[in-house]
């Protein structure tokens, strides 16, 4: 492996791509927003399965629509015969909606139906989800950025905090383009996407603090490709060997653990992404060197 690549000539053009994504990103979330799961704004799940091969999914949508059940999506999964269901769910006590479903989409589809799950998440339980999502993260967030602000100078816990950030508005930026589900197992995913990319984060910081004590002569720009060298064959192994398992649960975990890869998929290479291209351009532009460490030391010791 090439351990001389001159990243740092690529850090302007890498940083406005990013700030690309990011604006276009934000600007997707605020103007078309998320597409929230049942899990954040309440409703009905259904798991289905149908004894008859000839059931299809626009038999089942119309079924469902003719009950003015509110909006309803349809999807293929798992096994063949096997649907998810989901209904915006209008009233509170659904006791009797089930049966009425069950019972209208085997007169209309004339064929063995079987509910193997059923979920029901009400609006106020729906909100406080969102809100514990958000907090979760937010806390995350926040220990860790404490962490790098004690273990790092200041302009060390500056990039951490541009680079997570990019991370986590990038990924939440392309489940609304996509028009992808947000609930809660894509927050558990943004949690380890956090601890993923501050990982990568730290381990080329570290060595870019260790070689700017090693070799004081080097200014920042020199010392920031020398530490991504140093550490890009752990970085590539890393990220290799996640995304491997991160694919085979993609690819055979099916429809419930697919949002979930799908958002660790990204998270992984965005994330290994901003380690070089966002997180080291920032002590560049900080001009961080020997002194800069040297000053806090002086400050530390009396």
């Amino acid at each position: 492996m090439n351990r001389n690549i001159d990243f740092s000539s690529k850090f302007k053009s890498a940083n406005f791509l990013s700030l690309l994504f990011f604006v276009v990103s934000v600007l997707f979330i605020i103007f078309k927003g998320l597409n929230y799961g049942i899990d954040f704004k309440g409703g009905t799940l259904i798991e289905l399965r149908a004894d008859s091969k000839n059931v299809n999914i626009s038999e089942i949508r119309s079924s469902l629509t003719s009950m003015n059940l509110g909006d309803v999506n349809v999807k293929q999964f798992g096994k063949e015969g096997d649907y998810l269901i989901k209904i915006e769910q209008k009233i509170e006590n659904n006791n009797e909606l089930i049966p009425d479903i069950k019972k209208n989409l085997v007169n209309n589809l004339n064929a063995e139906i079987n509910f193997r799950r059923v979920e029901n998440v009400g609006p106020k339980i729906s909100s406080e989800l969102l809100q514990s999502g958000i907090i979760a993260i937010s806390l995350s967030l926040a220990a860790m950025l404490f962490y790098i602000w004690i273990r790092f100078e200041w302009q060390f816990s500056v990039g951490s905090i541009i680079a997570l950030f990019h991370d986590i508005i990038i990924t939440i930026g392309i489940f609304s383009i996509l028009s992808l589900e947000i609930n809660l197992s894509i927050i558990a995913a943004v949690l380890t996407i956090v601890g993923y990319s501050m990982n990568d984060t730290v381990v080329i910081y570290d060595r870019i603090r260790e070689n700017l004590y090693k070799h004081t002569r080097l200014n920042i720009k020199e010392t920031a490709n020398l530490s991504i060298n140093e550490t890009l064959s752990r970085t590539i192994i890393t990220s290799i060997t996640t995304l491997l398992a991160l694919f085979s649960i993609y690819i055979l975990g099916g429809e419930i653990l697919r949002g979930f890869a799908f958002a660790m998929i990204l998270g992984v290479l965005i994330g290994t992404y901003s380690s070089i291209f966002v997180a080291a351009p920032v002590l560049k532009f900080f001009k961080v060197s020997y002194k800069t460490l040297e000053k806090k030391e002086e400050k530390i010791v009396p």
